[in-house]
Parts: C-alpha cells; sequence; structure tokens
C-alpha cells in the first residue's frame, strides 16, 4: 500500500489533469491530458522553488493547476461508498473538504520529485460523442519499470473533470473506500472526519515544519 501510495502520489501529479474550462468543451479528453500534463512537468521542471521544495509555492502550484479540475465531491461520494447516504450534509461537506486536503498534501509531496519522467498515452477506447471515459497512459522513468496511469473522466457542464484514478492496476476510489469503511465501521462518519482532519493538520505542521 505504500509502494501504491508513493505511485500514486507521484503519478498524479505527473499527470496531473490540468486543463481549462473553455478548452476541454472543445478538446477530446486524452488531447487534453496530454497538452496539459506536458505544460505542468515542463513548469515543474524549470521552476527552482518547486524542485527546491519551497512548500507555499508547490501548494499555490498544486491549488491552480491541479485541484480546480478533480471532481471531489463525487470522488469524495463514491469513497465513502453507501455510507454516503447515511451522512448528513454538514457531514458530506466535511468530508469533500478534509479528502480535498488530503490529496492537495499528496499531490504537493510529489510535485518536489518531478524530474525527468515523460507520459506515453495509450489510444482512446470508446466513442467521440462518450461523456464518460478511460484514458490510458504510462509514466516513463529513466532506469525504472513504466507505471501504469488511467484516468476516468466525466464530461459536465463545466467541461472534463477526473473523478477516479488508475495507478499500477488499483483505483484510488477503491483504495480509499476500504479504508473509510474501516474507520466508520470503527467510529461512525464523525469518527472518520476526525481522522481526515487529524491527519491533515499534521501534513500541514510537518510543511510548516520544513
Amino acid at each position: 500500500m505504500n509502494i501504491l501510495k508513493k505511485y500514486l502520489a507521484l503519478s498524479l501529479t505527473v499527470g496531473s489533469l490540468l486543463f481549462s474550462a473553455a478548452a476541454s468543451a472543445q478538446e477530446a479528453p486524452d488531447a487534453l491530458v496530454k497538452r496539459i500534463s506536458q505544460d505542468v512537468l515542463d513548469t515543474a521542471k524549470a521552476d527552482k522553488s518547486v524542485q527546491g521544495g519551497n512548500q507555499q509555492r508547490i501548494l499555490a502550484l498544486v491549488e491552480e493547476k491541479i485541484i480546480p479540475y478533480v471532481d471531489f465531491d463525487r470522488m469524495t461520494a463514491l469513497a465513502a461508498g453507501r455510507y454516503w447516504r447515511d451522512a448528513t450534509p454538514d457531514q458530506q461537506k466535511q468530508l469533500i473538504a478534509q479528502f480535498r486536503s488530503l490529496l492537495i498534501y499528496t499531490y504537493s509531496g510529489a510535485l518536489s520529485q518531478v524530474r525527468d519522467q515523460k507520459i506515453d498515452f495509450k489510444p482512446m477506447r470508446g466513442d467521440p460523442s462518450d461523456t464518460d471515459v478511460e484514458v490510458r497512459s504510462q509514466v516513463i522513468q529513466p532506469g525504472r519499470e513504466p507505471i501504469q496511469l488511467n484516468y476516468r473522466m466525466e464530461k459536465i457542464s463545466a467541461g472534463w473533470k477526473i473523478y477516479d484514478v488508475n495507478v499500477l492496476g488499483a483505483w484510488l476510489v477503491e483504495s480509499y473506500k476500504g479504508t473509510f469503511a474501516t474507520e466508520i465501521g470503527k467510529s461512525g462518519i464523525d469518527g472518520l472526519i476526525k481522522t481526515l482532519t487529524d491527519k491533515n493538520k499534521a501534513r500541514a505542521a510537518a510543511k510548516g515544519g520544513k
């Protein structure tokens, strides 16, 4: 699981699905991911503050280029599974906020690791009119085995957005679904919220201490 999280963090940052709403309405999802992912790679490699681990800059970059284009509402609901319906609107709001923060710290922790990775995209499957697709790719790293990296994306009114990621054969939502269910089984939905909140506070403190 630690290896999966390591690759997931790095791959999400490398592949990072950054695209504007205007462009997403005109381009195919794989073309969007390919074009903007390269821009992210170039930015991370050229930004000395990112390479040097400047946490404020890294967090700002994540907030600006990654977070607005991930469907956290759907991702959190899928990760919570059947328990999502049992949560109050306020609990749902808190879960989304804490899960969002958790992934922000995951992304920011990996962004400074970007060096000379490349991304190879596979041919798209399905019909051009599809509104729910899977974009397949792999991350190429010198001296290492390629990392499988696939994205589930949905086209909504705001454009294409990611709601799940597959790294090395494991889907992000499924990985967190088990963790969420275990925590809810032990201490309820409020317990899960507290656990996520505590993890985020610890990560924020660690980032601030660097």
